[in-house]
Formats: C-alpha cells, structure tokens, sequence
C-alpha cells in the first residue's frame, strides 16, 4: 500500500469553538493519537485531503502527515461526515510504525456469478461485508476477494474460503460471507380455505332474500287486518 503525503498544522484551539474556526477557515479539525503520546490537535486543508486522496482505494489510508515541528506516519482511523453536505468534518488518525502490524477491516468482494442465480434463479445474498486482519501497514489490502461461482441454491461461502496474501486473518473463518437463498414464491389460498371463502360469499344473498320475504309476509298480513275492520 503506497504511503500518501499530506500536509497540516497543530491547533492551538480545542474543542467545539477550536474545531468550528478551523471548518471556518476551510480545513478539516483532526486528531493523532498513538504510540503511548499525547493526542495532538491538527487540522489539514479540505482540498488538500481530497486531492490526496483522490486517488485511493479502500478504507484504509496510511499518510505521511507534516505538521509544524515534525511528522507522523498515520493510519487514517475516522472520517466524519456532514449528513447532508457530506463535507468532511473531522479525522482522526493513528500513529503507527511501518514496522509493526496493526488489525484493521478489510471489505470482502464477491467475484463470479453463482450456478444458483445463473441456472437456479436464486439470489445471492451478502452476509458479512467485512473482516478483521493484521498485518504490516503496508500490507494493507484494499479488499479481500472470494469466489461465489460454483455456489448453488442453499450453499454458502465462509470467512475460510477467503483469498489471502501476506495478511492474518482474525474473523472466525466459520463465519458466512454469502449464501445463494431459493427464489422467492407467492404462496396460493389453500383449496379448503378458497371453498370457505366461497361459501360464505355465496350465503350472503340468502339472508337478504330472507329478510325481504318476511318484510313481503308482514305487508300481506297489515293489509288482510285492514281489509277486515273495514
């Protein structure tokens, strides 16, 4: 994993109002911490950390950062973001040695299409979409890769099954990654359950007749006792 060069500076206001200035002034507020030293505030130009990183892949970003008196090798372990501008508002960075490994998570990419979605019109389902490794800084891999493509209907793939070089993998290797799940079908009204349905639809009809023949019955017999009195 290639090193990126990123420039900043150390802030001498902390906290909210700090961090609100420095977003002012058009950087992003930041932290280092790491190696059993104090954290130190800093704060890098927004468009200095886009273009620095523009190019990047993965999650896992590992920068030279020069600030005022010194430099740090850093893993870049957070980025904030605005919910609704997606502005970058804060970082937070690790220091590390190029000569120690670190555990970081890794995306896992699922490669191929399975025998189960091509010919049994299954649906390949994402399970676990990341892993735990450790390994040098600089053995950090932008993802992990497995192949999907001999699964069928009701078969998984496992953290075990998973291609790796140069790195340790920590996640239970029993752990699912993907699994090719049956179609999904639209169940039918059960026959006996139809013919109920049916029959009480059909006897509706009869209690209307039967309520209008007694209306018809009470009207005769009104008109028979009136026909008598006179």
């Amino acid at each position: 994993m290639a090193v990126i060069s990123l420039s900043g500076e150390r802030r001498s206001d902390i906290g909210k109002g700090g961090a609100r200035k420095a977003r002012a002034a058009g950087k992003i507020p930041g932290v280092v911490y790491g190696h059993g030293e104090q954290p130190v505030a800093v704060a890098v130009g927004a468009r200095d950390f886009q273009l620095a990183l523009r190019h990047h892949v993965g999650s896992n970003a590992i920068v030279n950062l020069a600030v005022d008196g010194g430099e740090f090798t850093a893993l870049i372990r957070d980025v904030q973001y605005d919910p609704v501008t997606h502005n970058v508002l804060h970082l937070v960075f690790q220091q590390i040695s190029p000569t120690e490994t670190i555990e970081v998570s890794v995306a896992v990419h699922l490669i191929g299409t399975a025998v189960g979605v091509k010919d049994g019109g299954g649906l390949l389902e994402p399970i676990t979409r990341e892993v735990e490794v450790r390994c040098l800084p600089t053995a950090i891999p932008a993802f992990l890769e497995v192949d999907v493509s001999q699964l069928a209907v009701g078969q998984s793939v496992h953290v075990r099954d998973l291609v790796t070089k140069g790195v340790e993998v920590l996640t239970d290797p029993e752990v699912t990654l993907a699994t090719v799940v049956a179609p999904t079908v639209l169940e039918e009204k059960p026959a006996e359950e139809a013919a109920v349905a049916e029959g009480a639809t059909a006897a509706e009809p009869e209690v209307i007749t039967k309520g209008k023949k007694d209306e018809e019955a009470a009207g005769k017999d009104d008109k028979a006792k009136e026909k008598g009195k006179s």
